[in-house]
């Protein structure tokens, strides 16, 4: 028996390999130690699209996993954010040209409460109204997207670059662009979880109905 498995045994805790959702091929994408199986559910995990893909050119793309189901020694996750990484996005920033981003939260089919950043990059300097029809785009875009598709299919719409390349055929004809990504990706609610919310806004909704009638 090896001296680490020796120092585990003693300290009472056990190693977990964390793998991706099915949506990325179970991937094996990091380990985790814990004493209970209890205090690895919750745990996040940040990895790249690079590394997953074993594409270095993908690096600059980070997703965050949450893990929720643990099996013997196995973490299981799911997906909750897409973020292009800092020095990627400064990169594309060119002087005298212009930049317009608009932040949107959808629901998917599925119901799935997602924000997404968009942000297009222009080849020159645009007025305020051009930026202004290419944020329009960006937000009609987004929109549409989510009212067709469920989480999963959002999400790989975002990281395999087919969202973004509709934004950016349609939005180019208002100005010249040179690049649109989507820098964020986020899961904000699953669907248990707005189903509370709005279960919550119809309770208070109603006692503000009990108030008005009492009142009178």
């Amino acid at each position: 028996m090896s001296e680490r498995s020796v120092t585990k045994q003693k300290q009472g805790k056990r190693w977990y390999t964390i793998f991706a959702p099915e949506q990325f091929d179970r991937a094996e994408i990091g380990s985790t130690i814990a004493e209970e199986p209890d205090q690895v559910i919750g745990r996040t995990i940040e990895t790249t699209l690079g590394d997953i893909n074993n594409d270095a050119g993908a690096n600059n793309t980070k997703l965050t996993f949450k893990i929720t189901d643990v099996g013997s020694d196995s973490a299981y996750t799911e997906f909750i954010k897409h973020e292009l990484t800092r020095d990627y996005l400064r990169s594309l920033v060119r002087r005298g040209a212009s930049k317009a981003a608009a932040t949107i939260t959808v629901v998917t089919t599925d119901d799935y409460r997602v924000k997404l950043q968009p942000v297009a990059f222009t080849t020159k300097k645009a007025d305020n109204s051009q930026e202004h029809a290419i944020r329009r785009v960006m937000i009609d875009l987004v929109k549409e997207a989510a009212e067709e598709r469920s989480f999963e299919e959002l999400g790989d719409s975002v990281i395999e670059g087919r969202l973004s390349s509709a934004i950016y055929g349609e939005a180019k004809t208002i100005y010249p662009l040179r690049r649109v990504e989507i820098q964020k990706f986020e899961l904000e609610a699953r669907p248990e979880e707005l189903a509370e919310e709005e279960a919550t806004a119809v309770d208070v909704d109603e006692d503000d109905v009990a108030d008005d009638v009492a009142d009178d």
